[in-house]
């Protein structure tokens, strides 16, 4: 009886640590998930989302610069999180040896996201980002206000925009605040 108490009292330490945005072995689907590519200015990128055979998102398409393009994304928007109890966002990927952006809104109807980029390797990795390093910025220009307060989350992206034309995969196993 108290070898299930003692994991009892861990998980509930450890839930109470960590809170899943998303985590894709979970859910299994990317219903609540919607690509957003530079079409909206007139581009001609490409992307999708969907579960690959490991049961991870896998994020690809193809990035071009003509047309006034230049970006993919894909973004998840939920009920709002409060989030002051956390410092870190740790995202669970294996990129393809490109840069990407995390994107944080606070609200769903802001104009403006704070990002913050991030190199992949390649190979699966745990990267962990600091929410206090997300940047205020809006069609690629860095705003004049404060860095991401980190009192509340309704929405997040991942982007590639690179200013280059390139293919690109990202697979995304899970995001998880610290």
């Amino acid at each position: 009886m108290k070898i299930v108490y003692l994991l009892f009292v861990i998980l509930m330490i450890h839930q109470d640590n960590n809170a899943i945005i998303y985590h894709f072995k979970t859910e299994q689907n990317t219903n609540n998930w919607y690509v957003l590519n530079d079409g909206v200015m007139g581009g001609l990128s490409e992307s999708t989302i969907e579960i690959n055979a490991e049961g991870k998102a896998l994020f690809k398409g193809y990035v071009t610069t003509e047309n006034n393009g230049g970006f993919a994304s894909v973004r998840y928007a939920f009920n709002t999180k409060e989030v002051s109890k956390f410092t870190h966002v740790v995202l669970k990927i294996k990129g393809d040896g490109k840069d990407y952006q995390f994107r944080i809104k606070e609200s769903q109807e802001q104009r403006h996201s704070y990002i913050t980029r991030f190199a992949t390797s390649g190979k699966w990795e745990t990267i962990k980002i600091a929410l206090s390093e997300f940047y205020p910025s809006f069609r690629g220009r860095i705003l004049d206000m404060p860095n991401y307060s980190a009192k509340k989350m309704e929405e997040i992206a991942f982007l590639i925009g690179n200013k280059t034309k390139e293919a690109f995969q990202l697979e995304i196993e899970s995001i998880v605040l610290e």
